[in-house]
């Protein structure tokens, strides 16, 4: 269920129709570790109806500990009626913010009673003062909240990380199980041995450790070491101490699931840059990451990983944002364009060798993008990510491969170092010039009217689960926290996971959730990202049994969707995992990628049976859940998968053999349900396809998504899980640019008729009535005939007719009235016509058939603006013939508007 969403649903509308929405004054705050009110700025809104008022609270100034959470509770059932069990939770937005709502069923000038409370566990602590009062205001007034202004006690979470400080850098690390933290400073990133040792003092009311150490700043390398209870600190050890001597060892894993081991220097979690890659070594002639790297097992646990492990960098933040504006565009008018970083530029013979496939050279293509008309650049993972996968001899590699796509993530606040250079093995920048560049990166972009959105990985790490021997990869959370970071088995000892990879981190711990929140309000803030793309996030929804059973309105949830509502960003969700799918139940403020309109379309296009009644749902984006058009995120292809070439050229996926699989690959990965067909090897049919797939996206109601190169037919001969090719096969071809122009301009002319049209960027749903009066529905279904859709197993027909009037568009007064009808038959069809609106006459805009290629299939011409002055085609019958599996696109504009 999704009553969350609905509700805020609810009073948004409520307030769109012009009832009351008045802000207020009036503060609370609470600091929970000594209980007192503070004196802070909140902002409260209501919205009165029937009795019924919504309160908005904003507060500032409560201080918590991580693992607590802040409530609110009164003298009303809405808030629980000083009932702790059922008071109304807040969201933490960052160090001391918490926010929520409360509808309540009210009367005008009644007082409301309430404080706040704290909670951790069983564990409550109530705000010690006099009750707070809220008296409900009446129609067209607005409510004042008493004001406190009491001292604070307490002091917000600091900031974790290393940060410049003065004279110095002060270090901080979160482990709530740790019973001695050691920080390692070094003279360079390859040194072996630490230049000064530096221990951390813990705050037990945070779980906190810090140290600051002087006459160090930017450009500093440093780990950390790490002891717990399965391995106590004894003196005099040093790090690669066998076994039989004195460690301190008790076990590689307790009863707990502790995992501390001080021979593992481990990376600052929250570091802004690190130094590299983990050694790699070549034994029995297969390469892979030094083994003594790995730990949890009597082989590995006990050898000293500092001369392999890369270390992490103290950076400097400071930036010149001068003259940046960032693009802010509204969800509903985006065209999100999936892209690899590298892959971009790295065969683009047009610019220098030294910028192909960086971040420099990223920028250097913002004149293609804006051509193309995309508003937002949803970058694959740029997260700092190992450059290689082990080679795994049962699927026939024999040599290290490469992990091209990047989704084994090791530092959520680290942009990838990999991209700094065209080639990494002369790549010798290694003081975390990669911030920079990433960030010149963003602005470049930005003065091109291009948001940025990455694609981020909080569902799992590069740490993996137990290997086959019992070993463990460690990078830092595991060496960390294991228990906070990480979603145990019932035995603690492995990991429960819903990913594919072997470990979850578990978003229901107050730890990983700080973690990534903070690390989405970095890459927002310092970083100036415009929105986030989260990998398997349906993960980050598991509560329940510490992390594993899904809650669409579990608190890590709501904290994003808060986030983004706070900072302006976009949060979409790959809405499943590998044993949960949830499209259409996440909270209110997520968009969602919505892998059942990519299904049906897919079906339809290729003619299955049984699609039409499923693709009036996905033309208008009204999927269970869904609550307005823009919460859909619309696409055929994604990384993972066909590319839209390939889509209409294979039967099945042609996995593990050719350039996609440089040094072997498992012909069994990859799905196997693509809904893809070769089309008969005929490629005309093909480019048809492509077009039929390009209208569908464009003028369906939500968020189109396509994949870099489809606008040009990129190929990777088949292969549908091209995680590893970073190669021509999985480098942007750009000569297909020029090879494919049609494909090319087709694209570009129907993103600019999209972004032209507000008929089609609704923001609303359509409800199918006249809400202007002019004697059209703002939506009718047609089939053959005028108003007779066919919705039966065996039809292959659908039409549309959509009301483009500025009354019902809030567009201009000539934006015209458009019709689609998709012929998803393998014969040609006669489409009677509905009469066009108010004694307008049909003309064509766009013909996906084969034998419009001769004007290029769209006659829209994005350099004019009146729309009466565009030279399209006139129809001068009351039918249209539809070529067999292909659509049109046409428009009603005055009679006598301009022709060819």
């Amino acid at each position: 269920m999704r009553s969350y969403g609905r509700r805020r649903r609810l009073f948004a509308l409520l307030a769109l129709i012009g009832l009351l929405l008045a802000s207020v004054p009036g503060v609370a705050t609470y600091a929970a570790e000594s209980p007192a009110p503070v004196a802070a700025a909140q902002r409260q809104a209501t919205i009165q109806v029937a009795g019924a008022v919504r309160v908005d609270f904003t507060v500032d100034g409560i201080v918590t500990s991580l693992g607590q959470d802040v409530y609110i509770s009164g003298s009303v059932a809405e808030l629980g009626s000083w009932n702790v069990a059922n008071a109304v939770k807040l969201t933490w937005i960052d160090s001391d913010t918490w926010s929520g709502w409360v509808d309540f069923s009210a009367s005008a000038g009644q007082a409301i009673q309430y404080k706040f409370i704290v909670r951790q566990g069983s564990t409550t602590t109530w705000e010690s003062i006099a009750n707070r009062s809220y008296t409900v205001p009446s129609a067209g007034s607005t409510g004042v909240n008493n004001v406190w202004n009491q001292a604070a006690t307490g002091t917000p979470l600091p900031p974790l990380g290393s940060h410049i400080v003065t004279g110095g850098v002060k270090f901080t690390l979160f482990s709530q199980y740790a019973t001695r933290v050691e920080l390692s400073i070094f003279s360079s990133a390859t040194a072996s041995t630490a230049s000064s040792k530096h221990l951390l003092t813990k705050d037990t009311a945070t779980n906190v450790w810090s140290v600051t150490v002087p006459s160090i700043g930017a450009g500093t390398f440093y780990g950390y070491r790490l002891w717990g209870p399965n391995w106590q600190y004894v003196s005099g050890w040093t790090p690669g101490t066998p076994k039989t001597g004195t460690t301190g060892f008790i076990t590689h894993v307790d009863a707990a699931g502790n995992r501390f081991n001080p021979n593992k220097l481990l990376t600052d979690p929250y570091a802004r840059a690190v130094s590299g890659e983990v050694a790699r070594v070549t034994v029995g002639g297969q390469t892979h990451y030094a083994s003594s790297y790995l730990g949890g097992n009597d082989s590995y646990g006990f050898v000293d990983s500092a001369p392999h492990a890369p270390k992490s960098i103290v950076v400097d933040p400071a930036f010149d944002w001068t003259g940046e504006a960032k693009p802010s565009i509204p969800m509903k008018d985006s065209v999100i364009y999936e892209v690899h970083l590298r892959g971009f530029t790295r065969n683009d013979t047009s610019m220098t060798t030294t910028l192909r496939g960086t971040y420099g050279g990223f920028a250097a293509k913002a004149a293609h993008l804006k051509e193309l008309g995309v508003t937002a650049v949803e970058l694959l993972p740029v997260h700092e990510f190992p450059q290689f996968d082990d080679p795994i001899a049962s699927q026939g590699a024999t040599a290290d491969r490469v992990s091209y796509w990047g989704y084994i993530t090791t530092q959520f606040f680290a942009p990838n170092r990999e991209y700094l250079c065209s080639d990494m093995s002369a790549c010798t920048q290694t003081s975390g010039q990669q911030v920079a560049a990433f960030k010149q990166m963003v602005k470049a972009l930005h003065a091109e009217g291009i948001e940025v959105w990455l694609d981020v990985v909080f569902n799992h790490t590069a740490e993996l689960g137990v290997q086959s021997d019992g070993g463990v990869k460690y990078f830092n959370l595991r060496g960390i926290d294991n228990q906070n970071y990480y979603t145990l088995d019932d035995n603690k000892a492995l990991y429960w996971e819903s990913t594919g990879v072997g470990n979850n981190v578990n978003a229901s711990r107050a730890a990983a959730r700080r973690m990534i929140i903070d690390s989405l309000k970095y890459w927002t803030d310092e970083m100036h990202v415009d929105g986030f793309r989260f990998d398997l996030a349906y993960e980050l929804g598991r509560e329940g049994n510490d992390g594993r059973d899904f809650n669409s309105n579990a608190q890590t949830l709501r904290d994003i969707a808060a986030l983004g509502k706070t900072r302006g960003v976009k949060m979409v969700a790959e809405a499943w995992d590998t044993k949960g799918y949830g499209v259409g139940q996440f909270p209110d403020g997520w968009y969602e990628w919505n892998g059942k309109m990519r299904d049906t379309t897919r079906r339809f296009v290729k003619s299955d049976a049984d699609q039409v009644g499923k693709l009036g749902t996905a033309i208008t984006s009204n999927e269970i859940g869904f609550g307005a058009p823009p919460e859909s995120v619309n696409f055929v292809t994604a990384h993972d998968g066909f590319t839209l070439n390939d889509l209409v050229s294979y039967n099945t996926k042609q996995n593990g053999i050719g350039a996609c699989n440089p040094t072997g690959a498992d012909p069994n990965s990859g799905s196997n349900d693509n809904d893809s067909w070769d089309s008969g090897g005929d490629d005309a049919l093909r480019r048809r396809q492509i077009r039929n797939f390009a209208t569908h996206l464009m003028v369906d109601q939500g968020v189109p998504m396509f994949v870099a190169g489809d606008e040009f037919r990129q190929t990777q001969n088949g292969n549908n899980n091209a995680y590893m090719a970073d190669n021509t096969c999985g480098w942007l071809n750009w000569t297909n640019k020029t090879t494919h122009a049609g494909t090319f301009q087709f694209f570009r002319k129907l993103i600019a008729f999209r972004k032209a049209h507000p008929a089609l960027r609704r923001s609303v749903r359509f409800d199918e009535t006249d809400g202007d009066g002019d004697g059209y529905r703002d939506l009718t279904w047609h089939g053959v005939t005028p108003d007779t859709p066919d919705w039966s197993a065996t039809s292959r027909t659908l039409a549309f007719l959509l009301d483009g009037s500025a009354a019902e568009t809030n567009g201009s007064a000539d934006a015209p009235d458009i019709y689609v009808a998709h012929n998803g038959y393998w014969t040609d069809l006669s489409f009677q016509l509905p009469t066009a609106p108010n004694g307008k006459q049909w003309y064509v805009l766009a013909n996906t058939a084969s034998t419009a290629e001769s004007y290029g299939n769209i006659y829209y011409n994005p350099a004019i603006t009146d729309w009466n002055q565009q030279q399209l085609l006139k129809v001068t019958t009351t039918s249209y013939n539809v070529q067999a599996r292909s659509s049109i696109i046409l428009v009603a504009r005055p009679n006598g508007a301009a022709v060819p």
